[in-house]
This record gives C-alpha cells, structure tokens and sequence, in this order.
C-alpha cells in the first residue's frame, strides 16, 4: 500500500511539472510568473473597457505565496471555488494569518486573483488580463508585492501593498510625540 501511494505521489509530482512547465514554490515559476506580471504592468493595459497606465514591478513575497498556497490547496482538496474560505476567511484574514501584517506601516491593503482549470501560467494570467476586474489587481499601483500558488490547477495569485511611514513619523513614534491608533498616527499634545 505505501509504494502505491508513493507511486502516486511521483506521478503527480511528474504531471504537476510536466504541465506547468515547473513546480509551484520553484525560483522558475516565480521568475516567470514575475516576469510575465511585470512586463504587463511596465507597459499598462486595457482592463475591461479602462486603459489602465504602467505600473511599478512587484516583487514576491513568501508571506503572500503561503495565503495563496493555503487557499488554492484547500480549494482543490475541498473542490470549491471561492474567495472566501470555507471556514470563512477571506483574503485578508489569510494573508494576515500567514505573517503578511499591518502592524508598522503606514497603509496596507491585500487583493487576490483566483482561477481554476487552466495549465499554463501563460493561460492563467491571459484569463486574468481578460477578465475586468482581475486585470485591476494586476495592474493595480498600491499592490507592491505577489504571491502565487497553484494545486491540482487551482491558481491564487494573492497581492499586497504596505507603505512604511515616513523616517521623521517613525522617529516621532519612538519618541512619544505620536502615536498609533488603529493604523493611524496621531501626535501627542
């Protein structure tokens, strides 16, 4: 019974790299992917009927890529499709839970792509581009940074963007001169 389950283990792990060219989590599939991304981003696109300019590249996060590894594999061994998790969660409650958090910076948003079926990152990301509203994220200038994870061809593509504060708030907050309320500084009197 254990080599037919390590028999089928190999044989999906082949599958896996066979159809997508390299494995999820490999500096080779986040290379491309970010490549792909941000080659869209630095030439703008058409979202829907919106011209959306260029944007500034991302970069990857592992924080972001364990929310989206945990969603899509949920996703694929629950078979659902969804936003929200089953057990209620949703993008930002899962990004915040895998590390990716608010706490020092200035702003934060989260944002995520979801797909399912396609097994290529060229067919995923084309989808995306023709789909209105996963093109915004993508092309969307708060977002700074990705994440990526696909199971079983279940795709997440979470995004993030946090902004530090400025050197001169931050030496306020350490002084006592400001401080945080619910992410925003406010100066002492």
């Amino acid at each position: 019974m254990r080599n037919v389950i390590l028999s089928i283990t190999i044989v999906l792990t082949f599958v896996t790299s066979v159809v997508f060219g390299q494995s999820p989590g490999s500096n080779k599939f986040k290379k491309e992917f970010l490549r792909v991304i941000n080659r869209t981003r630095a030439n703008g696109c058409i979202c829907g009927t919106n011209y959306m300019p260029p944007a500034p590249p991302l970069m990857w996060n592992d924080k972001l890529e364990k929310a989206a590894k945990g969603h899509a594999q949920d996703m694929a061994s629950r078979r659902y499709f969804s936003h929200v998790s089953k057990d209620g969660r949703d993008a930002m409650a899962r990004a915040e839970n895998a590390g990716y958090d608010h706490f020092g910076f200035k702003s934060f948003t989260v944002g995520e792509n979801i797909a399912q079926g396609q097994p290529t990152i060229a067919e995923v990301m084309t989808g995306w581009i023709n789909s209105e509203g996963h093109c915004r994220n993508l092309m969307n200038p708060d977002f700074k940074e990705v994440g990526i994870w696909v199971t079983d061809t279940y795709w997440v593509q979470d995004f993030g963007g946090r902004e530090e504060f400025s050197a001169e708030m931050k030496q306020m907050i350490k002084s006592g001169k400001a401080r945080i309320i619910q992410g925003s500084v406010h100066e002492s009197h």
